[in-house]
């Protein structure tokens, strides 16, 4: 009996210690969360408060009883929003999609085609990682440059279209697929073009998912490279029309209309990201794994 006692106590303390433990860990977690989210809310609050209340208020709001539109409006109207979007699609869309291609074969001979040197040439083609990335940008500049493509979207777009990184990601998948299924393919007379779209791509398809993201997303921000190769608003990207709208559009004051054009630049990242969240982390997890 008494062994029963101090069994039921001993347990009721371990469900007071676990519930303890639960809330506090949810409160730090809850706390984190809003001061993450905090920025949001705050962004998007400004971009729905006219110009006059915004100005007005000599200590800050936390909420408005007039939200307006109208800065979403003149984010279209007074500059040219929509211009810099579709150059942003077009330079993304382009990017991400010979990347992918270049990436996907470069993986493929790495992980199953042998040939001489094949180890060494990836070792050094890993060593490409330690340059940093502010060298990488003046030789690309000057090539460019020489080339003639400033001022256009084949500049915007050569310079991205590979990554070390997302090769070496991808080559670690397909390294995990069975060796015999490679070996059963070529005996049934499948050419490894073939072998590769019809097996190894279906395959690692939560990685490629999470590279595409991933890669709209780098594209979507680019700042650096589209500020240096482009001086023509025809060609602007939305990071770069943000500078231009603060500079030549709504001006430095206008805060709200600043605020209403980021929510219109951000939304699209946010969706992506939300939509595809379980894709981008079984891709990385998968990248991770060996075996």
């Amino acid at each position: 009996m008494d062994r029963t006692i101090d069994y039921l106590k001993i347990e009721k303390r371990t469900r007071t210690g676990k519930l303890i433990s639960n809330i506090l860990i949810y409160t730090l977690l809850a706390l984190w969360g809003l001061i993450v989210l905090f920025p949001f809310y705050w962004m998007l609050l400004t971009s729905v408060k006219s110009y006059g209340s915004y100005n007005a208020e000599h200590i800050p709001s936390f909420f408005t009883l007039s939200p307006t539109l109208q800065n979403y409006v003149d984010a279209f109207t007074t500059v040219a929003l929509g211009k810099y979007l579709l150059n942003t699609l077009i330079f993304t869309l382009a990017t991400t999609a010979i990347m992918l291609v270049v990436i996907t074969l470069a993986a493929f001979a790495f992980a199953r085609l042998d040939f001489k040197g094949k180890n060494l040439v990836f070792t050094l083609f890993l060593s490409l990682m330690m340059i940093p990335n502010e060298l990488v940008v003046i030789t690309n500049f000057t090539t460019v440059t020489n080339l003639g493509m400033r001022n256009t979207f084949l500049g915007l777009i050569l310079p991205s279209v590979t990554s070390v990184f997302y090769i070496y990601l991808l080559k670690e998948n397909f390294a995990q697929i069975p060796d015999e299924l490679y070996y059963a393919a070529k005996v049934d007379g499948t050419s490894d073009l073939r072998y590769l779209r019809r097996v190894m791509i279906p395959i690692c398809k939560p990685t490629l998912i999470t590279i595409i993201i991933l890669k709209i997303i780098e594209c979507w921000n680019s700042y650096v490279w589209p500020r240096l190769i482009t001086d023509n608003p025809d060609y602007y990207l939305v990071s770069n029309g943000i500078q231009e709208i603060r500079e030549n559009g709504f001006g430095r004051e206008n805060i709200p209309a600043m605020m209403a054009a980021v929510v219109v630049i951000s939304v699209p990242l946010i969706l992506l990201f939300l939509i595809f969240r379980k894709k981008v982390m079984a891709g990385v997890a998968r990248g991770g794994t060996k075996g």
